[in-house]
């Protein structure tokens, strides 16, 4: 199966209704990444101040072929001092666009624009462990895994558990279909 061109770009003002259905509708991200009801009050804040791209967090949209799919996050993690920080990474595709492969390249190129533009050594990623489609996804473009968080997130009334997965610079060199998003 060929999967059509990602491409990931800032977010803009016409695409805020995709940032206000990931927040109202429970389907809109898919069930793995719904926690309940969010405000997009503070989401629209941050994208006046600066479209949803800052030093230590940011949002683009997932595109493809000319159609809004979804939206790639990043967040900056420390581990100990302030300056040993890496970025963990999400993704959270509409339905139509789910399990074509999509989710895999559009990681890929979130981890190279991290690596391209940052000095981070560390890219992470984490997953429920039922999300198995996910956890496909994130071996397909590079990650290990690396353990079980347990209890970590409240999700359907009850707290689940979490994979770890994490690729490094040096590894994430050798995986083909790594090209940086074109904007």
């Amino acid at each position: 199966m060929e999967i059509p061109d990602v491409v990931l770009r800032p977010v803009r003002a016409e695409d805020l209704w995709l940032l206000e259905r990931q927040a109202d509708e429970p389907d809109a991200g898919g069930v793995f990444n719904w926690s309940g009801f969010r405000d997009i009050a503070g989401t629209r804040r941050r994208f006046a101040d600066n479209r949803l791209i800052g030093p230590d967090a940011g949002c683009l949209i997932v595109q493809v072929a000319g159609a809004v799919a979804g939206t790639v996050v990043w967040s900056r993690l420390t581990y100990g001092m302030p300056t040993w920080s890496c970025w963990n990474i999400g993704i959270s595709l509409l339905g139509e666009f789910r399990g074509r492969g999509l989710g895999t390249a559009a990681q890929q190129r979130l981890t190279a624009y991290l690596f391209d533009t940052t000095p981070v050594e560390r890219v992470e990623a984490y997953t429920d462990v039922e999300n198995v489609a996910e956890q496909r996804a994130l071996e397909k473009a590079g990650f290990t895994r690396e353990g079980t968080i347990r209890s970590a997130q409240f999700r359907e009334g009850r707290w689940r558990s979490l994979y770890l997965y994490s690729v490094l610079r040096d590894e994430f060199k050798a995986i083909p279909d790594t090209s940086a998003p074109r904007t």
